[in-house]
């Protein structure tokens, strides 16, 4: 019987899988990439990334009602792991995650121009939909959990969410995320050890006291027996958690090679594929860290501070000579670092650019400021305003400055976008000798305006904030960051 189930499970499955393979060819990587297996513990269907676990009973009651409605819990699903969602939780809420990942997935779902998958959006989902596109362009998961943890839904809200929304069960992403924790977060080790010392316990009471000594060395054995198990739980956690990373890893090498496909041999894919492509286009760019991307712009040069690391070989030497074997170590009061020195910081304050994402990008660029290990004790930076005029110029020397700019700090402008003025003003600064050794730029814009046509004397790079990702051109000798939301407030790594 229970290879009949099987058997009946995965011949619609696999029905629904060259159905979609006909439809949309794109995904053929992806369509291949899950196996099916059957689990009566669950009452839908779910997946943990390698395979679709499914309830024969419920696929053959979908199958009965309508074969499209499969196709969209089979996509659904492939979706999923598509765009990385069982993978990208992090500390995020699990319920809230779970509504705005299912949200996403089904955005797309239902702007697919497919037969396959093709149904009539209730007017509850389209209700969703138009207001979160009052905020969102592309509504990725990622994007519509920050609307949702702004505005947190009620019970009711809730409810409705799960009944247009939820297709599978995300039951295996918890046990996915629950490998990430510490072995010593598991309580079912100990539990399983008392247990079995119980029983060790009954059984010396039963055997009469002659078999004292074996109790007595099962009592010394305790030790090791718990730091075998240990050695063990700390073994397969490491195990389970270099398995996620090489699933998620995989996935992700799909998710490119699908976007490639389509803006190659599948061009007309794109039209088809509705707001994919889209999410394609954000979940497959390349994320940066803010902090990291800095580097480039440090210096090399020596700052006075206590290094223990070095020492100077005159003391050592003469503590040899006169004393034996007892060298003189004394640290040197200096050391070389690199660190953030001079550098001008454009924020384009035209019309185009919105005031809180200027405001986000501020917070984060004063924040790495004021750490030591990023700048130096004596810097040289100038945080400029501009539209289609310079409009201000702040300079920062200390973290004193930082401080104030900081709490006073004004947005000026909100005219049209020219670059250049910008450019012409930092070049009268180096030529005034406000700057002696500035390292570069970073222009904070829209994208939107005139670019210089030379190139200048030192580095610069164009930064772009997007809540979705839209690509920006810049002059060949510039270089284009583009950051959105998660990459400004990662804080992970420092300078």
């Amino acid at each position: 019987m229970k290879e009949k189930l099987t058997r009946i499970g995965r011949k619609i499955l696999t029905a629904s899988r060259n159905e979609l393979y006909v439809s949309m060819r794109f995904l053929d990587i992806a369509l291949s990439s899950l196996g099916y297996e059957m689990d009566l513990s669950m009452r839908t269907v779910g997946t943990d990334s390698v395979s679709i676990r499914f309830n024969p009973e419920y696929l053959v009651r979908l199958y009965r009602e309508d074969n499209v409605l499969v196709n969209r819990v089979y996509l659904h699903m492939l979706l999923h792991c598509i765009f990385g969602h069982m993978f990208g939780r992090g500390d995020r809420d699990p319920l809230l995650w779970d509504m705005s990942c299912d949200i996403a997935v089904t955005s797309v779902l239902d702007s697919i121009d497919s037969r396959a998958v093709r149904k009539v959006i209730p007017d509850q989902r389209q209700e969703v939909y138009d207001q979160l596109h009052e905020r969102l362009k592309v509504l990725t998961a990622e994007g519509v959990y920050r609307v949702l943890e702004e505005d947190p839904p009620d019970w009711n809200r809730e409810q409705m969410i799960k009944k247009y929304f939820k297709l599978d069960d995300h039951s295996f992403w918890d046990r996915m995320s629950s490998e990430d924790k510490d072995s010593s977060d598991d309580g079912g080790t100990d539990s399983d050890q008392d247990r079995q010392d119980d029983r060790d316990r009954d059984q010396d009471a039963d055997h009469g006291e002659d078999q004292t000594p074996d109790a007595d060395q099962k009592e010394n054995n305790k030790p090791e027996q718990s730091e075998r198990q240990t050695a063990e739980d700390t073994a397969r956690d490491r195990r389970e958690q270099e398995e996620k990373q090489e699933r998620q890893k995989r996935w992700q090498d799909i998710t490119s090679r699908i976007r490639t496909n389509m803006e190659t041999y599948s061009k007309d894919a794109v039209d088809l594929a509705g707001s994919m492509y889209d999410y394609l286009r954000i979940a497959t760019r390349r994320r940066y860290d803010y902090r990291a991307f800095l580097k480039r712009f440090t210096s090399l040069r020596e700052e006075v501070r206590l290094d223990p690391e070095g020492f100077d070989y005159i003391y050592y030497m003469y503590g040899l000579d006169h004393y034996g074997n007892m060298p003189l170590i004394e640290p040197l009061e200096y050391r070389q670092s690199r660190k953030i020195e001079e550098l001008a910081i454009v924020i384009d304050t035209s019309q185009s650019c919105a005031g809180d994402t200027v405001r986000q990008f501020l917070e984060e660029t004063f924040s790495i400021l004021c750490d030591r290990e990023a700048v130096f004790s004596h810097m040289n930076i100038h945080i400029i305003q501009c539209d289609v005029q310079t409009k201000s110029d702040i300079v920062i020397r200390s973290e004193q400055d930082i401080r104030r700019a900081m709490d006073n700090f004004r947005l000026e402008g909100f005219g049209g976008t020219d670059f250049r003025p910008a450019f012409r003003y930092v070049d009268e600064l180096i030529a005034k000798g406000a700057f002696q050794n500035l390292r570069g730029m970073l222009y904070f814009t829209d994208g939107w305006g005139l670019y210089p046509e030379n190139r200048p004397g030192y580095d610069c790079a164009f930064i772009f904030f997007e809540e979705n990702y839209n690509d920006r051109q810049v002059p060949p000798w510039a270089v284009k960051l583009i950051l959105g939301p998660d990459d400004l407030n990662k804080g992970g790594s420092k300078l």
